[in-house]
């Protein structure tokens, strides 16, 4: 068993950052799927650890990373979790989720997530400077999960999800499903984490669309399928440092998406007193390179109704910039 733990810590922390790890498929297919909106992470906490939470998700962000997460929630009637991500070019994401612990061992979720663009102006081939019509844009997921404990160390958890991607006259919908698993290996609190996210058919978009050409007018009508963004991804953690009053959580993970190079994470979370907490974290191999390392900070209060957490993160990408997340956990008992 020893060297079974051994091999399974070896898989999740050892790799060679520049190389793939799982076959590629046909290398990488950038923009090869739509419904992009659905690998933006939401929570604080995790996007400041660089993503890398995947085994050791334990609130309701798990409903993102990995639904067996859910599990290890605070226990408590119900978990509610709000976050809100300026992102770029003026946009915004915003996330909503519950869970609540339903019998001895089983837990369910609610998801919906959405993505704002605002305001975009219609531009043409022959308007390049706009028509004077705004676009309408949406980008809406509804989600139900649920999670059971099979064993004291071993745990899973699977979502369906709704999708919706709109702009203009033309959408798109579509059914999607994560599967996902926790073990608590044991040595030095470690642990790790398997998840199948964004798994569905292609489906075509319907609507319509008109195109000026120098015929005139065209609509159009027959659209090609679209694929979605699934990713499989591994990850693991420990703690060197485990006390009362201090915790010190190292983590590492495996990102391999269908449409996009492999990446590799390490994180790190301290919490002082289950109160404080300080978090970074680095993601290497992606298209858009971090400029420097991700990072945040989060504060855990206990009220009589149950408890609150509040948790900030920060990232800054070499060419698009710095996004700011906000995230708001209550727990009610």
């Amino acid at each position: 068993m020893w060297q079974t733990r051994i091999i399974i810590l070896v898989l999740c922390f050892s790799t060679q950052l520049q190389a793939q790890i799982l076959p590629t498929f046909g290398n990488s297919r950038t923009g090869g799927s739509g419904m992009q909106f659905l690998k933006i992470p939401h929570d604080a906490r995790s996007t400041s650890m660089a993503g890398a939470v995947v085994g050791i998700t334990n609130d309701v962000s798990a409903l993102f990373w990995n639904p067996a997460g859910i599990t290890k929630v605070d226990t408590g009637k119900v978990n509610f979790q709000l976050s809100h991500t300026r992102y770029y070019a003026n946009s915004s994401a915003n996330f909503f989720g519950a869970v609540a612990k339903v019998r001895q061992h089983s837990y369910v979720g609610l998801t919906v997530q959405s993505l704002n663009y605002g305001e975009m102006e219609e531009t043409t081939e022959w308007q390049p400077y706009g028509t004077g019509r705004n676009v309408n844009t949406s980008n809406v997921l509804v989600g139900l999960s649920y999670a059971q404990v099979l064993t004291d160390n071993f745990s899973f958890g699977v979502n369906g999800k709704w999708a919706h991607e709109g702009i203009a006259d033309v959408r798109v919908n579509n059914v999607l499903f994560d599967l996902g698993l926790t073990y608590n290996i044991g040595l030095m609190n470690s642990k790790f984490g398997v998840v199948f996210s964004n798994f569905g058919l292609n489906v075509a978009p319907d609507g319509t669309v008109s195109i000026l050409k120098l015929n005139g007018e065209q609509q159009v009508t027959n659209f090609s399928e679209v694929s979605v963004p699934s990713v499989f991804r591994i990850g693991g953690a420990l703690d060197p440092i485990h006390t009362k009053l201090n915790v010190l959580t190292l983590s590492a993970q495996l990102n391999h998406p269908t449409d996009n190079n492999e990446s590799f994470a390490t994180g790190a979370e301290y919490g002082y007193k289950n109160i404080l907490f300080a978090r970074t974290g680095y993601e290497f191999g992606s298209d858009e390179n971090y400029r420097f390392p991700t990072a945040g900070f989060g504060m855990r209060l206990q009220r009589r109704f149950g408890a609150f957490r509040f948790d900030y993160g920060f990232s800054n990408k070499s060419r698009l910039g710095n996004i700011h997340r906000l995230t708001l956990s209550i727990c009610v008992r």
